[in-house]
């Protein structure tokens, strides 16, 4: 019998054969490497108490590998988990934090978030051996006509305090998410509770709704939408 031969002439041919030399040269972009690891690994990321540090190192190494700057978090072990990526408050990094969430793929068990998120109710904060319970922090919105703007009176706090000041912006981020607090504050500003200013003071628990009434005023006079 006559075995089949391919005629390595034949347009079609050389049609396919380009197609395969395409893929075996195409290179993986940063982002498509990091949903490959994550994807080899998400069974281990799912059960992350089991082995948490090593676990969160290795993250953090796939994720410096899109970006320097970028973060994460973790939602709660539900029957799906929430896996936040974050650019640390870092603005010449949230075209990076979006262009990762936009590269995701679908999966059964994952919710993919870009920026932190705002969180209800509002999480006590602990940095470096320091503690802050929200309840404890008061705050005044500012309004220059343009942009808003934030005082934070935050308990213990001096002058130069960087772990202190670094809660307090964890505490805006849960209060009115990372994109918001980058995008839509100017001024801000962490203060003792005993310094005297002239705005009124309010719980930080207000934040969310007055700050967001300020922004839509603020963005109605100039035009902008909301």
């Amino acid at each position: 019998m006559e075995s089949d031969k391919i005629d390595t002439k034949d347009d079609d041919y050389k049609h396919h054969r380009k197609g395969i030399e395409r893929a075996q040269t195409h290179k993986m972009t940063p982002q498509d490497e990091f949903w490959n690891w994550f994807s080899q690994h998400e069974a281990d990321l799912f059960d992350f108490e089991v082995d948490r540090e090593r676990l969160f190192d290795q993250l953090a190494t796939e994720l410096q590998k899109v970006d320097a700057n970028l973060t994460f978090e973790f939602g709660p072990r539900q029957a799906s988990r929430e896996f936040v990526i974050s650019a640390g408050g870092i603005r010449r990094a949230f075209t990076a934090v979006s262009a990762l969430v936009n590269a995701a793929p679908a999966f059964d068990r994952w919710r993919i978030t870009a920026f932190r998120p705002r969180r209800t109710p509002l999480n006590v904060v602990e940095f470096r051996g320091k503690r802050v319970d929200p309840k404890d922090v008061r705050f005044s919105l500012l309004d220059n006509g343009t942009i808003a703007g934030v005082y934070l009176f935050i308990p213990g706090f001096r002058d130069g305090d960087a772990d202190l000041m670094q809660i307090g912006y964890l505490l805006l981020d849960d209060a009115l998410g990372e994109y918001d607090v980058e995008s839509r504050l100017g001024l801000i500003k962490m203060l003792r509770p005993d310094t005297h200013t002239d705005d009124e003071r309010y719980p930080l628990s207000d934040l969310p709704g007055r700050f967001d009434q300020l922004v839509s005023k603020l963005e109605r006079h100039s035009g902008k939408p909301s």
